[in-house]
């Protein structure tokens, strides 16, 4: 190969490496009241949310809550019956997707199988008509900043999953797009290529300051890598913050619930505490009117002791740093407590745990007595 030869062949042996990519100033989006139906389905309700220059926002919710509606809405790949959707200020909702300079990456990696990596990155440029030798430079530049630089010349079918995802990425951010969306995109990986490549992902939007949109279903996910994160709920938004905010200082027990591990009790409001078993716990909206509700306690939030509530382990699983014991209560009640993993209980063994005192969330319930 001639000097000349390797200077046009980006990201292969002894090629230069790539300048570092140069922080963009992200983009303001903001829905409005947007909705959207399908026959008779509501899939967004006055739906509102604003995405700051450069944040990373996740939308977070069990299936059917609207989460991928809202962002191909924002893409342009499904019309709205109501509300704006604007960019920067200017209202992009009647723009087709090709004017709205989005860059996408999906649950399918959607590689063309006849070209190879850098010609699939390049694709978008192509499109653009951007010349042949800027194309190569960009997408080189692209596949280096996903550490695929020497991946060029492959094809989808001699790279691995996480690398078709990674050369996907690199595809959406070659065009240098205003906003970035990513609709499940690391679902179809194995974990530890999915913990691998969402820190890769967080890496990267860091670097250059894109604003960007991704849903998932996966708490864990969400929590690991965003600024703030939307709780999706029957097509709208049930609580959004960041994700010590959703964790530490959930709205509602099903916040609490979806978001991280709860145990669902009854008790009762009195006087800004919540009661249950004999035991006062703070609120963590101290204004709830008394009355009966449903108290959200975590399971880190409860710790076997010698002088609390009587139970019998039902069973104790191992999760490397950690363990969880279900323990079922006298009135029935099974709650999951989550504690060292030296405290080894077996099912059977009586027990007693205690309320560690942490504040609570609570959701007003009618409960026959």
């Amino acid at each position: 190969m001639t000097a000349k030869t390797a200077a046009a062949a980006p990201g292969r042996a002894g090629a230069a490496a790539p300048p570092a990519p140069a922080r963009r100033h992200g983009a303001v989006v903001e829905f409005s009241g947007v909705a959207k139906h399908f026959g008779g389905h509501r899939a967004l309700a006055g739906f509102d949310l604003t995405l700051h220059a450069g944040e990373f926002v996740a939308l977070l919710g069990p299936s059917g809550s609207g989460k991928t509606t809202a962002l191909r809405a924002l893409a342009g790949l499904e019309s709205t019956d109501a509300g704006t959707i604007l960019i920067d200020g200017v209202d992009v909702s009647t723009l087709p997707t090709s004017r709205r300079d989005m860059g996408m990456v999906f649950q399918a990696y959607s590689l063309f199988p006849h070209l190879s990596a850098g010609e699939n990155v390049e694709f978008g440029l192509r499109m653009r008509g951007v010349a042949a030798a800027a194309r190569r430079r960009r997408a080189g530049d692209a596949l280096a900043l996903v550490g695929l630089d020497d991946h060029y010349d492959r094809f989808a079918h001699q790279l691995s999953g996480g690398q078709q995802q990674r050369v996907a990425l690199a595809r959406a951010l070659v065009t240098e797009p205003r906003v970035l969306l990513l609709d499940e995109p690391l679902s179809a990986l194995d974990a530890k290529v999915r913990v691998t490549l969402r820190e890769e992902i967080r890496r990267i939007q860091t670097e250059l300051g894109i604003t960007t949109l991704f849903v998932t279903h996966d708490q864990d996910e969400a929590l690991a890598v965003a600024d703030r994160v939307a709780v999706m709920r029957d097509g709208g938004i049930e609580q959004v913050g960041t994700p010590e905010d959703l964790y530490s200082r959930p709205s509602s027990p099903f916040i609490a619930d979806f978001v991280g591990l709860s145990n669902q009790l009854a008790g009762v409001v009195r006087h800004g505490f919540a009661e249950l078993y004999g035991t006062k716990l703070p609120l963590v909206d101290p204004s709830q009117a008394d009355g009966d509700v449903l108290v959200a306690v975590r399971p880190e939030d409860l710790e076997f002791s010698g002088d609390g509530v009587a139970g019998v382990v039902v069973a104790s699983s191992f999760h490397g740093s950690l363990r969880r014991t279900r323990v079922r209560l006298a009135d029935g009640a099974e709650l999951s407590v989550q504690h060292v993993v030296r405290v080894q209980p077996a099912p059977g063994d009586s027990v007693r745990l205690r309320f560690c005192g942490a504040p609570v969330s609570v959701e007003a319930v009618t409960i026959s007595r």
